[in-house]
Order: structure tokens, then sequence, then C-alpha cells
């Protein structure tokens, strides 16, 4: 059995890691001396000196991050003068079909917006963006999402046609134009909602 006894200094603080303090303390009462006996065999021939101890010195955790997050260069129409980002995916048409863009000229005069007001983006060309690709690219304060969950933009689960928070923007999810065109009911229910955006 290989005796794992070490005087080295160098190994022993890889051992002992507290601080030790000198206290003036009254001598001990023992009469009898402590004999010290050095053993120099005490060391195993295999054992090797410890004379550096390697130190990896970390990055901060913000500039890491901050790495992490690719800025993505977007295509858009309109001026986003307004900060209001509205989002389509359509993987056929640059915005929708026929119907679908018709639907988005109602939603946009009703809520008295021009196309220098908004940004237009179809994030079918763009399903690795997140919510925080698109904000630190339009600094929005409002978001419309037509066919674009908060899930693909890893978001929590919001319910559709409603007005949510995020952060101080506030959003609207719903289905694709064109499904939106179809269904009545989804639509008075999103009517409704841009009623309470105040614009």
């Amino acid at each position: 059995m290989v005796n794992q006894l070490t005087t080295s200094g160098d190994g022993l603080r890889l051992f002992f890691t507290d601080d030790v303090y000198l206290v003036n303390e009254p001598q001990s009462s023992l009469s009898q001396q402590v004999r010290i006996v050095e053993n120099e065999k005490a060391v195993s021939a295999n054992a090797e000196v410890v004379t550096q101890v390697p130190v990896m010195i970390a990055e901060p955790a913000a500039e890491r991050i901050q790495a992490i997050v690719e800025k993505i260069e977007f295509k858009y129409l309109g001026k986003n003068q307004r900060n209001i980002l509205i989002l389509v995916n359509d993987a056929d048409h640059e915005v929708s079909d026929e119907n679908g863009r018709e639907l988005l000229r109602k939603i946009v005069k009703s809520v008295n917006l021009s196309a220098n007001d908004f940004a237009l983006l179809n994030y079918h060309n763009y399903q690795t963006a997140t919510y925080r690709h698109l904000m630190d690219h339009f600094s929005s304060t409002i978001i419309f999402a037509f066919g674009v969950s908060p899930l693909q933009l890893k978001l929590p689960a919001h319910p559709e046609n409603t007005v949510i928070r995020e952060e101080g923007v506030m959003m609207i999810f719903s289905a694709e134009l064109k499904r939106l065109h179809e269904d009545q009911h989804a639509k008075k229910t999103l009517w409704g909602s841009l009623k309470q955006l105040g614009l």
C-alpha cells in the first residue's frame, strides 16, 4: 500500500484551504515533550511536485450572452416611424393572398396607421428570429403577429386575439391572415382588442 503522507507545502495547500490564525493562548500544562520524527520515505517515489495550479478566468456572463444573440438583418415594408411591428407568416406570398392583404388594410386603417408608421415583416423568411432579435432591430412598442405564435418568438404562450404586455410592449397574436379572413368570430374578437390599444 502506498503511503499517502506528504510534507510538500504545495500539496497541502490543495487540501487545507481555510485561513489559520495564531492566537495568544496560555501555554499548555503538558509536561511531556513531543518528539518529531522525520521520515524521508513518507513521500511516494511516484509523487509529482505541484508548482503551479492552473487558474481559468471566466469572462462575464453578460458578454457571453450578448455574443450568442447574433444580429439578423431584416427586409421589411414600411418606415417604422411609430415603432409598430406587423408580423405575417406566408410561405407563398410577400404578405398574404388578396383576401389576407385586404383584411390587413382594414386592420391598419381601423387603428389609423399609414405605411410610414409600421414595419411589415414576413416571419416565414426569418423563422429563427426570436422576440429579442425583433426588439433589438425594431424597438417596437406594439406588435401584431398574424400566423406567428408566441412560442415561435420564444415567449410564454398567450391566447389569440387578446392584448398582452411583455416587457412593456403591447402584443396581439392572431391566426394567419388567410384563416382570419374566413373566421368571423376571431375577427370580432380581434376588433375588440384593437380598440383597447388606443391608437
